[in-house]
């Protein structure tokens, strides 16, 4: 599964831009291809949260997928460090990526669905549409999840810290865990660094979609999302409150990592989306 992300990589190019004081890392797939699509992953993540979404978006269309600063392997952003400033600071670095008139889609994961709102009010423009997987920070209640330590782990140990850690946040369905949603999970959670969990619970995303004028949005909810359930309703709600034209699919017995647990019912929903816009 290693060999699979390693080929997934070694096809990206790579492209560096400030982030703070450092540097934010960015991978891009067909880069002449048709009209951009970037893709925003979620907390303690980096870009492989889209490993099953890259290849059938890469075969069509231009993919940008950056690691969000302070996580992957992109430095930390600078002070304040929340969803909006990293929000400028991809702003900025996506002007040395496209041109800053060029039409794309924007999709974003959990932390990436939030920080994807604030993107879209700073690109309003331009963006054929937005869409939210997991999304969180709509003003409803978060629910809890029991996490367990990682990093002082060794072998099988760590091995079962990160299947209890999926199944508790990502997964509804144990069964799906697999090798490379284990592999992932271990890369993605060594380079965190970020704290993004603490946005989750605001109406960040809220009031940043309200402010994207014009943007077409689209979200995506497991039905078993750990973070919403069993209160999912209620961002529904807040979601259609701030864009009462937003289009809304729930993925029945999928939970929070939808792209993944669900990536066929994801991926038809995102060709349908990306392709027909309001």
């Amino acid at each position: 599964m290693l060999l699979m992300l390693a080929e997934l990589d070694a096809q990206a190019t790579k492209v560096e831009t400030p982030s703070g004081s450092g540097r934010m890392v960015w991978r891009i797939w067909n880069a002449s291809g048709g009209t951009p699509v970037m893709l925003l992953h979620g907390g303690s993540g980096s870009w492989r949260h889209w490993v099953k979404q890259i290849p059938w978006l890469a075969a069509q269309r231009m993919v940008i997928a950056p690691d969000i600063p302070g996580l992957g392997e992109s430095d930390d952003p600078p002070e304040p460090q929340d969803p909006a400033t990293i929000a400028g600071v991809l702003v900025e670095g996506l002007k040395r990526i496209v041109p800053d008139t060029a039409a794309m889609d924007l999709v974003g994961f959990s932390f990436g669905a939030i920080t994807s709102g604030h993107v879209a009010r700073l690109l309003a423009p331009r963006l054929r549409s937005v869409t939210i997987c997991g999304a969180g920070a709509l003003g409803t209640p978060r629910s809890p999840t029991h996490l367990v330590k990682v990093r002082d782990k060794q072998g099988a140990e760590k091995v079962a810290a990160h299947r209890h850690n999926l199944a508790s946040l990502m997964f509804a369905d144990p069964q799906k865990i697999d090798a490379l949603a284990l592999e992932i999970q271990e890369i993605n959670s060594q380079a965190a660094r970020l704290r993004s969990r603490q946005f989750a619970p605001s109406g960040n995303l809220k009031e940043a979609l309200a402010a994207a004028i014009g943007v077409p949005v689209n979200a995506i909810w497991g039905e078993r999302d750990a973070v919403a359930w069993p209160n999912l309703q209620l961002r529904i709600d807040a979601l259609l409150e701030a864009r009462p034209g937003a289009r809304v699919a729930v993925v029945p017995g999928a939970g929070h990592w939808v792209a993944y647990e669900a990536a066929a019912e994801t991926d038809a929903l995102l060709r349908d989306w990306l392709v027909s816009n309001h």
